[in-house]
């Protein structure tokens, strides 16, 4: 403290009050893949604002249209506004010392990951590690734009199909056993790191609109995911929303069909008479009956631990006690109340949709002694209304629905 050595009025400023915690971003979005001039800004992990932009430092005059580009046209057409873009050579790999995957991982502003129109096992391989290392990002994954048997699609994708050969004299006969059938479906993630959609659309192509192509999905749905965040919060599961720019699908898909993809993780992207075609579809690549099985959920998750991360760095080095520890659960208290008003978390009062436990009990004296601060956190996300079931019976005077 100061010295007070002589009489008279002294004013101090002392910081007493609560350190609010401001929610990250959740709409920037980071792109791999081949931009129409191959040699632009290459293996960079370049901000991008608008498809003007985008043109600018991606083509030249007469350079032809790639899936990157329509992925990024797409993006911007369905609300995103800013989005990193990593230019690749065509055919090489996406991860790897100095590939564009690397790029985007540096940059913790990214949300959303996509390699567009890349639907071989590695790349959806290498997406979804990113994503499970880094925690703060999702990938959106393309299926192929067409398949034969809408089954293989619930099939983990693997290196191998065939029955191994058997041995035989004189070298190798073919295999006895039928060949087993070939897998399309990325590698699961347990913590629901990425997402998978089905099929292609049908559009403009974004360098010559007097053409009409096949487009990977996953720059669109990038773009559903940011203008879904910002009409209604990242805890909403962006789907049931109308896909702008698509014109038609490379593949219909039926109710019947969905009842056998969806289960399986496969969100599939749907055509309505009335409706127009809209993402119908909210499940990550997590197993059934896990808690990560929906997009929004992981988001509204990785959000909320990046958000409270970042802005309690201020703890770092400050004496460990009862002060802190009440500081701690005030603040993230304070921001966790915010997203159960804004309708992110379940529950009719606030300590119904959460719980911030720090204290001694939490932070015993070993705890203390080995420099930590431990913080318990239980949230109960808000879910979406996947399936919706009217029970219509009849009574004697008219008829009752009940929702359930």
């Amino acid at each position: 403290m100061p010295g007070y050595n002589s009489p008279g009025v002294y004013v101090e400023e002392v910081d007493t009050g609560p350190r609010p915690i401001e929610a990250v971003g959740t709409s920037t979005a980071g792109f791999v893949g081949t931009a129409p001039n191959p040699e632009a800004r290459a293996g960079e992990a370049v901000a991008v604002n608008n498809w003007s932009e985008f043109k600018r430092i991606f083509v030249r005059d007469g350079d032809p249209s790639t899936d990157l580009a329509n992925a990024v046209y797409g993006f911007f057409l369905n609300g995103g506004s800013r989005c990193y873009v990593a230019n690749v050579p065509d055919g090489t790999a996406i991860a790897g010392k100095g590939a564009g995957l690397d790029a985007l991982a540096m940059i913790d502003e990214i949300a959303i990951i996509a390699a567009p129109g890349r639907t071989d096992l590695a790349s959806h391989s290498a997406l979804v590690a990113s994503a499970e290392e880094l925690k703060d990002r999702i990938a959106i994954l393309d299926a192929p734009a067409t398949v034969d048997d809408l089954r293989t699609l619930t099939i983990v994708a693997t290196v191998e199909t065939g029955a191994a050969p058997e041995p035989g004299e004189g070298g190798t006969k073919a295999p006895t056993k039928p060949k087993a059938t070939a897998g399309l479906r990325p590698p699961p993630s347990d913590a629901g790191f990425g997402a998978f959609y089905f099929p292609w659309l049908r559009g403009r192509d974004a360098m010559d609109p007097e053409k009409t192509i096949s487009i990977p999905p996953s720059g669109h749905i990038a773009g559903i995911y940011a203008r879904t965040d910002g009409e209604r919060g990242v805890h909403k599961a962006p789907a049931n929303v109308v896909v702008r720019g698509a014109l038609g699908l490379t593949q219909f898909v039926s109710r019947a069909e969905q009842e056998t993809l969806n289960p399986e993780g496969v969100n599939c992207i749907r055509y309505f008479s009335r409706e127009g075609i809209r993402v119908w579809g909210a499940r990550t690549l997590a197993p059934r009956g896990t808690s990560w099985k929906y997009v929004n959920v992981r988001r509204l998750f990785s959000m909320i631990e990046e958000s409270i991360a970042i802005s309690t760095r201020w703890v770092v080095f400050e004496p460990n006690d009862v002060v802190l520890w009440k500081a701690i659960q005030r603040d993230i208290g304070a921001f966790l109340t915010l997203l159960w008003r804004q309708g992110a978390l379940v529950g009719a009062r606030p300590e119904d949709a959460f719980f911030v436990k720090c204290d001694a009990e939490t932070n015993p004296d070993d705890v203390v002694e080995a420099g930590q601060v431990v913080v318990v956190i239980g949230i109960a996300p808000v879910k979406p209304a996947e399936f919706v079931i009217f029970r219509i019976g009849q009574s004697p005077t008219g008829t009752t629905v009940e929702a359930a």
